[in-house]
């Protein structure tokens, strides 16, 4: 089993997310969107397994600076070109649990009960 944990260094949340992880004794990799970006398979596989509007988070601050043109028309076409182009549009942390069945897990959005689950 292979969990990799999707965020911003700088996000509170993020943090929690991965200090609980740490707690649990639960071993993870970190992708930092901002730094390392977002590859479009890795995004393909995200949204095969969550819908474009829990994926996307239209309250982020990298939302509220588009442009109105930018956000519409907005269907999952669009916002996956946007989430591309600003990996910080998708709500952290994204928590991805994949074996060796390629039976992934996708938890997007910090939930201690669903991350304290992996542990057993």
């Amino acid at each position: 089993m292979t969990i990799t944990v999707y965020g911003i260094k700088t996000c509170d949340t993020c943090r929690k997310a991965r200090r609980l992880l740490e707690e649990q004794g639960i071993a993870y990799r970190y992708h930092d969107l901002r730094e390392d970006g977002l590859d479009p398979r890795q995004l393909d596989a995200f949204l095969s397994l969550a819908d474009w509007k829990t994926l996307l988070n239209t309250r982020s601050t990298t939302w509220r600076q588009l442009d109105a043109s930018d956000k519409q028309p907005l269907d999952a076409e669009r916002a996956r070109e946007l989430m591309l182009a600003n990996p910080t549009l998708i709500k952290r942390p994204v928590l991805q649990r994949t074996n060796s069945e390629n039976d992934d897990t996708l938890i997007v959005g910090f939930d201690p009960a669903r991350y304290a689950a992996l542990a057993s």
